[in-house]
């Protein structure tokens, strides 16, 4: 399986597994732990949750899909940015930490960039490592202005999570660049579109169809052709799950990506960081 290496040479899985979504439904739970089981027994063993994501409810699910099998996963979380700061930032992951029935978290990520100064929000990250309560931290939906304002601090940053799918790739132009030059990974969220319009999409359809995949399978190999890049998709059923990790043997030839590039064309300015 590909692996990305993180700042402080740890490796992890290039392909994820998400769980926006997860845990909204009480009858769901079930056989969303059970994917995220089955994922791990497919060595999809990093998880990406977040305390937004059903409000905790998300986490709930990781910690039944996680219980005896803590030592294979890499976990993430992330703090609301309202939560991002002083006694609150501790509150927020004490709380994180609860739902998941976990000691410590493996990244932990603010979620996106609120009146929070981003110093304030570096210091408790680096008293929640010097805690034990987390080994390392990131960030999610910063742009490079965002990156370059952390100063000093950007050694220590260990991701950033961002929207990147072949509807999305704003972040190639300037983004994507000045964090490969950095060594820092970047985790792709939504890599297959939301909503399935996407997979929709006839230039997808064409390329599935000489490989004799599925649309989600092109657009996952799409993002994981790229270095450095971590794809977390979402799959909340044994054959959703089989599909995505299936796409860690699709490659793209140079046609297939012509051919996605004339659908999807490369961005040629800066655009704003796109968020969903």
């Amino acid at each position: 399986m590909t692996k990305v290496r993180l700042p402080d040479g740890t490796e992890v899985p290039a392909l994820g597994q998400g769980t926006w979504h997860m845990g909204e439904r009480g009858s769901d739970r079930a056989r969303e732990a059970a994917a995220l089981r089955l994922g791990l027994d497919l060595g999809l063993t990093l998880i990406d949750t977040a305390e937004m994501y059903a409000e905790g409810g998300a986490e709930e699910v990781v910690a039944e899909a996680i219980a005896g099998r803590r030592e294979e996963v890499f976990l993430v979380s992330k703090v609301y940015p309202h939560n991002a700061g002083g006694k609150r930032l501790e509150q927020a992951l004490d709380r994180s930490l609860a739902r998941l029935k976990v000691e410590r978290l493996d990244l932990y990520l603010l979620h996106w960039r609120g009146s929070v100064p981003l110093a304030e929000t570096v210091a408790g990250m680096e008293r929640a490592i010097q805690a034990g309560k987390i080994a390392r931290w990131g960030v999610s939906n910063l742009d490079v202005d965002d990156l370059e304002e952390l100063g000093p601090a950007l050694a220590d940053c260990a991701a950033d999570q961002v929207l990147y799918n072949l509807e999305a790739r704003g972040v190639e132009f300037d983004l994507l660049p000045f964090c490969r030059s950095r060594g820092l990974p970047v985790m792709a969220y939504s890599p297959v579109g939301q909503g399935g319009r996407l997979l929709r999409h006839a230039a997808l359809r064409e390329v599935a169809a000489r490989h004799g995949a599925s649309p989600a399978q092109v657009a996952l190999a799409w993002t994981l052709r790229a270095p450095g890049v971590i794809s977390i998709p979402k799959a909340a059923d044994a054959a959703h799950l089989r599909e995505n990790a299936a796409a860690r043997e699709l490659r793209l030839s140079a046609e297939d990506e012509a051919t996605l590039d004339a659908a999807f064309p490369p961005p040629k300015r800066k655009r704003a960081l796109a968020m969903l």
